[in-house]
């Protein structure tokens, strides 16, 4: 090979690595937007306290599995602590409990609403979303299918941080209380995954325009 042409070879490997480089770190800045979008429409709108909570008259509950490796899942229990302090709180006026139903034997709604009876609050003022089978389902559905245009999100900030960006995206006003969330250790794989699930959700409203996997007829919430 000659040197001229090893030059040449030198030059486009040059150029190769630099492109790449600069993709590479187009991408982790988009990466980040996508991340801390969430964070930025929420500003504001989360809380810690109850008593600074706005009131509305819809409570929406994420839905996760109530147990874990055969142990209480600290996700639900939590989540079903902070969703009975607003109720408590007089808050809202009913909690709709959203959540995974797809198979037989697994029905995160039900076994909130029970949770949440044995907590106290009224069965009449809770109701079942058994298609929420992610965060932008529960939410658009809260709006197409039960009319709720104001909401309070209860669940951990990070899902509450994508919910908000979520509810403002669909033309809804919504703020949130945050649950307890875990230890570090215990819900590493959950923040871990947040960042792909913080991406999606940005691709979701600003580019793929994805809508419910389930819509259907509309529920008239209890007056």
């Amino acid at each position: 090979m000659t040197e001229k042409v090893k030059l040449k070879w030198k030059v486009w490997l040059k150029r190769f690595l630099l492109t790449g480089l600069g993709f590479f770190l187009l991408g982790i800045v988009l990466l980040a937007y996508a991340y801390y979008s969430a964070s930025w429409a929420s500003r504001g709108k989360l809380f810690d306290d109850v008593s600074k909570l706005p009131a509305a008259k819809v409570g929406l509950v994420f839905g996760t599995s109530d147990r874990y490796k055969g142990r209480e899942n600290k996700y639900f229990r939590y989540r079903i602590d902070a969703a009975v302090e607003v109720w408590n709180s007089g808050k809202v006026e009913t909690l709709i409990v959203s959540g995974d139903n797809r198979e037989e034997d697994y029905n995160e709604p039900k076994k909130m609403k029970v949770a949440l009876i044995k907590e106290g609050v009224p069965e009449d003022r809770i109701v079942c979303d058994y298609a929420g089978l992610r965060t932008l389902d529960s939410v658009v559905r809260a709006k197409k299918i039960f009319g709720a245009k104001k909401i309070l999100v209860i669940s951990q900030q990070f899902q509450n941080e994508r919910a908000i960006y979520l509810a403002q995206a669909n033309e809804m006003e919504a703020y949130g209380l945050n649950a307890q969330d875990v230890d570090f250790k215990a819900g590493f794989k959950t923040q871990f995954r947040e960042i792909g699930a913080r991406v999606k959700m940005w691709l979701d409203v600003n580019y793929l325009d994805t809508k419910p996997t389930h819509l259907g007829d509309k529920v008239p919430l209890p007056e």
